[in-house]
């Protein structure tokens, strides 16, 4: 239903708006039709490039028999000026596909989503029906889109499943990340608590184990995990440069009396073996009282 189209394309602007980034990336949708509209539009395109092949780069010669649907999204400034004159999708969209998107639409109008119905955007990606949306940014050059999805109703049956219908989406997480750096705001995420650090493999178990124990006890204490089996000097740097207020140390001695170290990385007082449940007792004193 276009309400389920519309509960993610939501949830992704909600991300924005938590991350600050909202007014840096803008929303871009389109309607594919079904099956058959796809097929349609995709043999026009054909029709209509055919007729042009002179004019055409060895990239879209290539996706010309291969994927024509992906020309539409070309880097070409040629292209993209020869694809004026080519055939749209709307013209061969069928009824209830265009009902589906007008309610989505409406949906998006009553949450005060902001949004460009691009009639060349179409995904990559042959099964791809109905909704497909892309959240872009101007600012990192050709790498501009940050999440792209849609509806994919009949994926499940061509693998083998049942017929059922689906929507999703992708999030390009280095994308992202480098958009958060370009506008300066990772340094507005929580600043980390505790660095854990283990000695060995054992270690690092048992430092996921404990890490976890202490998430429930205290959610919001923000604590990472060093999982690789580094020396402790190459260790103690990176929970320096991390930021944490706290390094936990696990290593063969803690190990066999079951306890932690504590060491407060931001004072020179003495490192200090406890218990967990001493460990929880100062935990709370530091960062909950």
């Amino acid at each position: 239903t276009p309400e389920v189209d519309a509960e993610l394309i939501l949830m992704s602007a909600k991300l924005w708006k938590n991350l600050g980034i909202s007014t840096d990336v803008r929303l871009e949708i389109n309607n594919l039709g079904n099956e058959e509209s796809r097929k349609l539009y995709s043999d026009a395109l054909v029709d209509f490039l055919n007729k042009q092949k002179s004019l055409l780069d060895e990239d879209t010669l290539r996706k010309l028999t291969e994927n024509p649907l992906r020309i539409l999204d070309s880097k070409s400034e040629r292209i993209q000026e020869l694809l004026k004159e080519a055939p749209l999708i709307d013209d061969f969209i069928d009824g209830q596909s265009i009902e589906h998107h007008n309610s989505l639409l409406a949906i998006l109008d009553e949450a005060n989503i902001d949004y460009i119905v691009n009639p060349l955007l179409v995904r990559g990606l042959d099964y791809y029906n109905q909704t497909v949306f892309e959240w872009k940014t101007n600012l990192l050059g050709s790498q501009d889109t940050i999440l792209g999805g849609g509806r994919y109703d009949k994926l499940v049956e061509e693998l083998g499943g049942k017929s059922c219908s689906a929507v999703g989406f992708s999030l390009g997480l280095e994308r992202l990340i480098l958009l958060l750096e370009e506008q300066e705001k990772v340094k507005d995420f929580e600043e980390l608590n505790i660095f854990f650090i283990s000695f060995s493999e054992k270690a690092a178990q048992k430092a996921i184990m404990y890490s976890e124990d202490l998430r429930d006890e205290f959610p919001r204490l923000t604590i990472r995990t060093n999982l690789g089996v580094e020396s402790a000097n190459s260790q103690f740097k990176k929970a320096d440069k991390s930021g944490a207020k706290v390094a936990l140390i696990l290593g063969d001695e803690e190990l066999k009396s079951n306890k932690i170290s504590f060491k407060d990385l931001r004072t020179n007082t003495e490192q200090e073996t406890l218990t967990l449940q001493e460990l929880k007792n100062k935990l709370s004193k530091l960062f909950v009282n």
